[in-house]
C-alpha cells in the first residue's frame, strides 16, 4: 500500500492540488489528513480518475434576460 502527498496525487490526475483536497473534503476521494497535510492512498485515485473534468453545469429553473 503507497500513500502518496496531495501534490503527487494532483500530478498524476492532472488536477491543481486545491481541486485534489476539494475532492477530499467532498468524500469523492478517501484521504486522512496528517498535521496540515492530506494523504491518500495511491489504490484511490481510480475512485476519481474517471471523472468528469470541470464543474458541473448550472440548472437555472427561472427565465432570464437571455433565456427569453
Amino acid at each position: 500500500m503507497a500513500i502518496i502527498s496531495t501534490k503527487e496525487a494532483a500530478e498524476r490526475l492532472g488536477l491543481s492540488v486545491r481541486r485534489v483536497q476539494a475532492l477530499i473534503k467532498s468524500g469523492k476521494l478517501p484521504g486522512q489528513k496528517f498535521g496540515a497535510a492530506y494523504m491518500i492512498n495511491e489504490k484511490d485515485l481510480g475512485k476519481v480518475k474517471d471523472r468528469k473534468p470541470g464543474r458541473p453545469a448550472k440548472k437555472t429553473g427561472k427565465k432570464g434576460k437571455n433565456n427569453e
